[in-house]
């Protein structure tokens, strides 16, 4: 069946090399049966072939990583029965989003280009086809990466295939994640700082309802490093993964992509007060507002954005996408005011989901206190932006989720690779780093305060001296060289963009430690001791019933000592455990960022595969921890158990 499946992939998949979507047009004259891979020109129609295939996958891509997740539920009678099933892992190979021939016609498109493509034709000292030639290795180790994400070992294929002999006669090795970064990252590995081709801003046509929209070619593609980053981090090569992360974002990354671009400032103008329930999230800044909701807003080429699957707006422009009406909205409707449709829904927030959005603290200026900071369990903002509550009737309200109105699957954003930054920043052995991404942001700012704490009662930075020499030597997003590219000015915690004052910034935009009640020692011991009495594998391990917020955490970062006096409150901990609770809150931070984007399943896939090679909770501690986080789904197998998170093969 295997072979079978590859056969068809390959003489289906040439198909879309001959051919262009509408959506994908250029002006180019060249007759497209017969585009040419040893000419200067117009071997785009075969980049724009795998962006096609692309399309194909984006719904299967989504809804494998978000029905599996904890994020949404689906509604008993009316979600489709391929959802239920996903949702409840009893998908078969007769589930309609259970196809891994969808990534092998990705993959043979890739492998087409590939193997045809004369790189070495040059304009001046330019080679005209690098940045297409590389971007395209990147689709193609993306694909790869899906399918072990999906189906655990897979076949190994990198020659165009175009007959069902070529199939019979080879046996392709079957390869499991470590065998797919084995394969693919050292090519891949030299071309690192290439950036995307860009073919320049496209028209992608209009809507039925009138919308038009242009995007820059650029963020049809992947960049290299970044899914470098990804392939490690999958791995568990948390120090790869790490390098990666900071050459995109040192080499490669443009004023665009380098920080969250919606948040001008770390300024905030804060509220006197506890901020209103209607507060949306946006940061303001002067005149000006960015709120969370511009990322997935019409004018999309500079917000947040670096990678994505853009689907036709229309049914005359090629491949359809389902995903908008899951959500309640007919995106192929004829006319604006029929965009919304109730009758459409089949998926909602999950409750889980729900409940960490609510019980999220909001930090906020506290009125007459000369700069202090306080919190309010008030909830995340970002999903307020997100989610359109609408009444439809007298006695109907319906919640919309937003994030597919446009048709658009995200496959990286500016968050992305700061939150996997951070991850694997946390699994390297250094949390404080990836805590500051979620509070602060890394910047001068940050950095200049990494000091020791010899006198605990004064109140100085939590970058250790380590993880300076790490983040400004090792790997040196911080370094003389790079750090003007990272000021304060346009610095920001992740968790910031929803839960609005995490950073030490004061009323005059000076950075100053401990100001607001976001902080590592406190947050983390709150995850931690969540965890130490949900699984008896922590609890075993460590004992904080008297866990007080005095920075004991921040010590053990340090490797310190507890002092004599304090060692009666019987409190025990390693940086692992401190390593397992900001891994937690990452966990968190992945919900509140990118909920409903389709990457929910596999981040916790990965999460979990961390746990389980950690030891330090016991060899199996990532599946229990996975089980725990997805029994609200009523799993139809157990998924403590790790040959059952992925589909079957066909």
């Amino acid at each position: 069946m295997k072979k079978i499946m590859i056969a068809i992939a390959a003489v289906m998949g040439l198909g879309s090399l001959f051919s262009c979507s509408d959506m994908l047009e250029t002006e180019s004259t060249q007759r497209l049966f017969d585009p040419s891979l040893d000419q200067k020109t117009d071997s785009m129609y075969y980049a724009f072939g795998v962006l096609q295939a692309l399309q194909g996958v984006a719904d299967q891509y989504y809804m494998q990583g978000e029905m599996r997740g904890d994020l949404v539920k689906v509604i008993p009678n009316l979600t489709d029965k391929n959802l239920q099933e996903l949702a409840n892992f009893s998908a078969t190979t007769t589930n309609k989003y259970d196809s891994a021939y969808q990534y092998y016609r990705v993959i043979n498109n890739c492998n087409y280009y590939i193997a045809h493509r004369d790189t070495t034709l040059l304009t001046g000292s330019t080679l005209v086809a690098k940045n297409e030639y590389v971007a395209i290795k990147a689709i193609r180790a993306w694909a790869y990466l899906q399918l072990v994400r999906n189906y655990g070992s897979v076949p190994f294929v990198t020659e165009p295939l175009t007959s069902i002999s070529q199939i019979e006669s080879t046996d392709f090795p079957m390869l499991d994640i470590n065998g797919i970064v084995s394969e693919l990252a050292p090519d891949l590995a030299q071309y690192t700082g290439t950036p995307c081709p860009d073919h320049g801003d496209f028209a992608i046509g209009s809507t039925n309802w009138g919308s038009s929209m242009t995007i820059s070619s650029d963020l049809f593609y992947i960049p290299v490093d970044v899914i470098l980053g990804d392939l490690y981090l999958e791995n568990n090569d948390y120090a790869n993964a790490v390098k990666y992360y900071v050459n995109f974002l040192t080499q490669v990354s443009t004023e665009n992509t380098r920080v969250p671009r919606y948040v001008a400032t770390p300024s905030f103008i804060g509220f006197n007060s506890i901020p209103p329930e209607n507060y949306g999230g946006c940061h303001f800044v002067g005149s000006i507002t960015y709120g969370y909701s511009n990322i997935f807003g019409m004018t999309s080429g500079v917000y947040d954005n670096i990678s994505f699957i853009q689907m036709p707006m229309n049914k005359l422009q090629g491949i359809t996408t389902m995903l908008p009406s899951y959500y309640g909205y007919d995106f192929y409707a004829s006319t604006e005011k029929e965009l919304f449709n109730p009758d459409n829904i089949q998926l909602n927030p999950a409750d889980s989901y729900i409940e960490l959005v609510d019980t999220t603290s909001f930090y906020y200026s506290i009125a007459g206190g000369n700069g202090a900071v306080g919190s309010a369990q008030i909830g995340d903002m970002r999903f307020d932006n997100y989610a359109r509550t609408m009444t439809m009737s007298e006695d109907e309200e319906y919640t919309f989720i937003q994030k597919c109105i446009l048709a658009r699957v995200f496959l990286y954003r500016t968050a992305t690779v700061w939150l996997h930054l951070a991850e694997a920043l946390n699994r390297l052995g250094h949390p404080d780093l990836a805590f500051a991404i979620l509070k602060d942001g890394l910047s001068d700012a940050v950095i200049d305060y990494a000091v020791m704490r010899e006198d605990e009662n004064e109140t100085l930075g939590y970058i250790t001296e380590d993880s300076k020499k790490l983040i400004t030597e090792t790997y040196p997003l911080l370094s003389t060289a790079n750090i003007a590219k990272f000021p304060k000015a346009s610095s920001l915690g992740i968790h910031a963009r929803g839960c609005g004052m995490t950073a030490d910034y004061d009323a005059n935009d000076n950075y100053t430690p401990g100001l607001t009640p976001y902080q590592l020692g406190r947050i983390a011991g709150y995850k931690l001791n969540y965890l130490k009495n949900k699984f008896p594998e922590v609890a075993g391990k460590i004992d904080i019933a008297a866990l007080e917020e005095n920075g004991y955490l921040s010590k053990v970062i340090e490797g310190k000592p507890l002092p004599e006096s304090e060692t009666e409150i019987n409190y025990t901990l390693s940086k692992a455990d401190v390593i397992n609770a900001v891994e937690d809150l990452l966990c968190d931070e992945y919900a509140l960022e990118f909920a409903f984007e389709g990457t929910r399943y596999y981040d916790l896939m990965r999460l979990a595969r961390h746990k389980n090679a950690d030891l330090h909770y016991g060899a199996n501690f990532g599946g229990i921890w996975l089980k725990d986080k997805l029994k609200d789904k009523n799993p139809k197998k157990d998924l403590s158990n790790i040959d059952n998170w992925y589909l079957p093969f066909k």
